[in-house]
C-alpha cells in the first residue's frame, strides 16, 4: 500500500500483512472498493470496530493449528520436566529427579477449538489425560465430554496442567484471574498460546513460585526489559512464537487462494468473523 500504488480503487479483497492486532488494518480506509480482509491471524482483537461499513473479516483459523499445538507441547514438556531451569544452571549438573511426567497427568485445555483439538491428539498421544473446556458444554469423539465454561471452578484442583488457548474480548479479558489461580493446586503449570490479557499479569506474579508459568504471550506485549515477570520464579517465557513457523506460508496461501476462488464465482467465503 505504497504511495505510488494507484490502483488501491480497485482492490475488493485483501490479504493483510501477517501482524497481530489492529495494526494489521492499517491504511484499510484508503481502498474505498473494498469487500473482504483476510487477515493471517486466528485472533482479530479489535478488529471489527475498525472494518468500513460493507466490509467482511475472515481469520486464518486453521493455518496456525499445529504450529501452536506443537509450541503448547513444548512449553507444557519444557515446564514440567525443568528444561528452562537446566538451561539456566548450565555449566553446573544438578540433578531434578522426581519431576512430572506429561504422562498420566491431566491436562485442563482451557479454549477447546481447532487449535485445542490439535493440541489433545498430540497430548493423548503421549499418554496424558485431557480436560477439555469451551464456552458450552458438548459431545466430542477425541475427548469424549468438552465441559462447559461455568464448570472451570469444580475441575481446577484436580488437574496438572492448564492450556489457556481462549481469545481475548470482553469475556475473557482477565478470565485467569487471582481467584482462578488460587483454585489450581501447588506446582501446577499454567501455559498461555493464547491471548495476553485472558491472563492477569498481576496475578501470575503473585502466584508465581507456587505455580508454574510459561507465557507465549503476555500483557503487555511486548514484554518490557526488567519487567517483573522476567525475573519471576518459575516463569518461562517465549517471544509470541507459536505461529509464524515453516507451516504457516503453504498453508496461508492455500487459504487465500480458496478465499479468491470463492470471491471470484459470488460464492460466500470461510472463515467469517465479522461482521
Amino acid at each position: 500500500m505504497g504511495e505510488q500504488d494507484d490502483r488501491r480503487d480497485e482492490v475488493e479483497v485483501w490479504v493483510a500483512p501477517y501482524v497481530t492486532g489492529t495494526a494489521a488494518l492499517d491504511g484499510i480506509d484508503t481502498l474505498p472498493a473494498l469487500r473482504l480482509v483476510q487477515v493471517q491471524t486466528a485472533g482479530y482483537d479489535g478488529m471489527p470496530a475498525l472494518l468500513p461499513e460493507g466490509v467482511t473479516l475472515a481469520n486464518a483459523r486453521g493455518v496456525h493449528d499445529d504450529a501452536t499445538a506443537e509450541l503448547a507441547v513444548g512449553l507444557v514438556l519444557a515446564g514440567l520436566r525443568g528444561i528452562d531451569q537446566a538451561v539456566r544452571q548450565h555449566g553446573t549438573w544438578r540433578p531434578m529427579p522426581g519431576r512430572r511426567s506429561l504422562a498420566d497427568s491431566r491436562v485442563l485445555v482451557l479454549g477447546y477449538g481447532s487449535i485445542g483439538r490439535s493440541l489433545a491428539e498430540r497430548l493423548l498421544a503421549m499418554r496424558a489425560r485431557v480436560v477439555a473446556v469451551a464456552s458450552r458444554p458438548r459431545g466430542d469423539d477425541l475427548v469424549g465430554t468438552v465441559h462447559g465454561i461455568d464448570e472451570l471452578p469444580a475441575l481446577l484442583p484436580e488437574v496438572d496442567v492448564v492450556v489457556v488457548l481462549l481469545p481475548h474480548g470482553d469475556a475473557t479479558h482477565h478470565l485467569v484471574d487471582d481467584g482462578l489461580l488460587a483454585r489450581l493446586p501447588d506446582g501446577c503449570l499454567v501455559v498461555n498460546v493464547g491471548r495476553g490479557p485472558v491472563v492477569d499479569t498481576a496475578a501470575v506474579l503473585a502466584h508465581a513460585g507456587r505455580l508454574r508459568f510459561a507465557l507465549d504471550v503476555t500483557d503487555p506485549e511486548p514484554l518490557p526489559d526488567r519487567h517483573p515477570l522476567w525475573t519471576a520464579p518459575d516463569v518461562l517465557i517465549t517471544p509470541h512464537i507459536a505461529g509464524g513457523t515453516t507451516a504457516m506460508l503453504p498453508r496461508m496461501a492455500a487459504l487465500a487462494r480458496a478465499q479468491l476462488t470463492a470471491y471470484a464465482a459470488g460464492e460466500p467465503p470461510g472463515n467469517v468473523v465479522a461482521p
